[in-house]
């Protein structure tokens, strides 16, 4: 098997992956790790030969633009305090105690490489903890926090990775350097994805057709994060930045085949690019069992080490931050999202799996020092980098649904329907007040506005059927029953046409082009 059949097997992976997890109620993630373990087993599985200096550039941006797709920057306003708590403070908290205890644990190993593993196992990975989240049915303000956290804590311990890393590389390092580096590649990334982000809603709206629009978003993530690194700037944070310009900015509501197709063309990238990336996160055994050849006590007992560390942490840090947070938030009236009570604390904490961004930092690291020499500690440093990987996500990953279970933390679907109806009537009451905006300048007939009226309840009650009356949610469902058998039945019918189409495709004489023309006719037809 060579690297392009790898590759194959980790896509085909990452696709059955998904529905596999559902039926067994685990996450995909973890299981496309457990497939990687079970390829990096067998003899016929080449090693991963992939250059460290495009790990990052091709695993990072698609899985950070499709992340913050699902969030908004109203939602990280509210939010900036619990999430500076966690993806600030804690990331550089895990840091320095991981560097700590690393330096004295390991002989020999630099100050600054120390550091470096610390950045890199620092984050946890918002994948990983959102697709767990994501089944268990959490409340919604933890998976927010998750969300939050990730997205932010990947920034932070990036940019303090590099700082590391250059130190290693350069046999030189100052504070003063180092804290001033921070703060440009923070400006600087910032200043490359409003740029980037107002460039590419400008070219969205001339190219117009959804098609290109859709490839485009596929490629501003990677413009912005190579374009800032080339600037010296945080790769991360530019991506970061660009999507949340663009999630607020390139928005057009009655956008509604570039909205389905573009939600559609990201799930689907983000699905392949996340079981690729746990894919090698499995296969890295590989590289682990070479590096561990005659040293497995050693270095079992040094990734032990560092991974009770990364643990004991954030939990050490968490339970004094959560209760802060919910002081400050009981005190100022915030709309932000804080874990309720020590079950959620305990929840968050056990969330807090490594993955995607500690693989990615670990196998970018140089292999050589600009003096030329081996850069110190390397193999030793992605061997315990894949043990804490391991031992979080494995672990963790797989016992977060029992302990979710255990401590009884569900979401508030109360709330949650609450919101929905809320949202329901406000999309009713916005539909009659634009009918009678119309009826001013249109003379329409009585019975077509009693129709459209009813039509404009009918929007929300669709929706959220809690908004109508007992009496018209009996009407309603009516209709709708009525309504099902027509589309029912007119669904045969367009079924039937789509099959007379499409076996013309095969008759002699035939224009494939046009038979293609018209059954996507019929296909547009039966969605509507």
């Amino acid at each position: 098997m060579d690297q392009l059949a790898l590759l194959f097997v980790l896509l085909l992976g990452a696709v059955v992956s998904v529905p596999v997890g559902e039926r067994l109620r685990l996450p995909a993630p973890v299981l496309m790790t457990l497939l990687g373990i079970v390829l990096a087993l067998l003899d016929f599985v080449p090693n991963v030969d992939i250059p460290p200096e495009l790990i990052l550039p091709a695993l990072l941006p698609p899985l950070l633009y499709a992340s913050v797709r699902r969030t908004s920057w109203r939602q990280f306003a509210a939010n900036k305090r619990p999430i500076f708590l966690l993806a600030v403070a804690l990331v550089f908290v895990t840091t320095l105690s991981v560097a700590a205890v690393a330096s004295a644990i390991v002989p020999g190993l630099p100050v600054a490489a120390a550091v470096a593993l610390g950045a890199l196992v620092a984050p946890p990975d918002p994948v990983a903890a959102t697709a767990v989240a994501g089944q268990l049915g959490l409340p919604r303000r933890l998976v927010s926090i998750l969300e939050g956290e990730g997205l932010f804590n990947d920034v932070t311990a990036i940019v303090l990775y590099h700082v590391a890393i250059a130190a290693v590389v350069s046999g030189s390092f100052a504070w003063s350097d180092a804290l001033l580096e921070l703060a440009l590649s923070a400006v600087v990334a910032v200043a490359v994805g409003l740029a980037l982000g107002w460039a590419a809603n400008r070219l969205m709206d001339l190219l117009g057709d959804a098609t290109l629009q859709i490839g485009l978003t596929l490629l501003v993530p990677f413009v912005a994060y190579v374009l800032a690194e080339e600037l010296h700037g945080s790769g991360v944070l530019a991506v970061l930045t660009t999507a949340l310009f663009l999630a607020e900015h390139a928005v057009d509501a009655d956008d509604v085949a570039t909205r389905l197709a573009g939600h559609a063309f990201w799930d689907i990238v983000d699905t392949l690019v996340t079981g690729v990336a746990f894919g090698l996160i499995g296969l890295e055994l590989h590289t682990a069992v070479h590096t561990a050849s005659g040293r497995w006590g050693e270095l079992l007992g040094w990734a032990g080490a560092v991974a009770g560390v990364v643990v004991l942490v954030r939990l050490v840090w968490l339970l004094p931050a959560a209760w802060l947070a919910k002081r400050l938030h009981a005190k100022r009236d915030y709309d932000e999202d804080i874990p309720m009570g020590w079950r959620e604390t305990v929840v968050m904490w056990w969330a807090g799996m490594r993955g995607v961004a500690s693989v990615a930092l670990a196998l970018a690291i140089p292999l050589t020092t600009d003096a030329g020499a081996a850069f110190p500690d390397r193999d030793e440093i992605v061997f315990i980098a894949f043990g804490v990987i391991m031992t979080t996500l494995v672990l963790q990953g797989l016992t977060l649904p029992w302990l979710v279970r255990r401590l009884g933390v569900r979401a508030d679907t109360a709330v949650e329907r609450e919101f929905e109806k809320a949202l329901a009537v406000r999309a009713a009451k916005a539909a009659r007040r634009r009918l009678r905006e119309i009826e001013e300048v249109e003379e329409l007939p009585e019975e077509l506005t009693e129709r459209l009226l009813r039509r404009a309840f009918e929007i929300g009650l669709r929706i959220s059927p809690e908004m109508g009356d007992e009496e018209r949610r009996e009407a309603h469902e009516q209709r709708v029953g009525r309504l099902r058998a027509v589309r029912r039945i007119q669904g045969e019918m367009m079924s039937a046409a789509r099959h007379e189409v499409l076996a013309a495709r095969s008759e002699a004489g035939a224009d494939p082009e046009i038979v293609d023309r018209v059954l996507r006719h019929l296909d547009v037809r039966s969605l509507r």
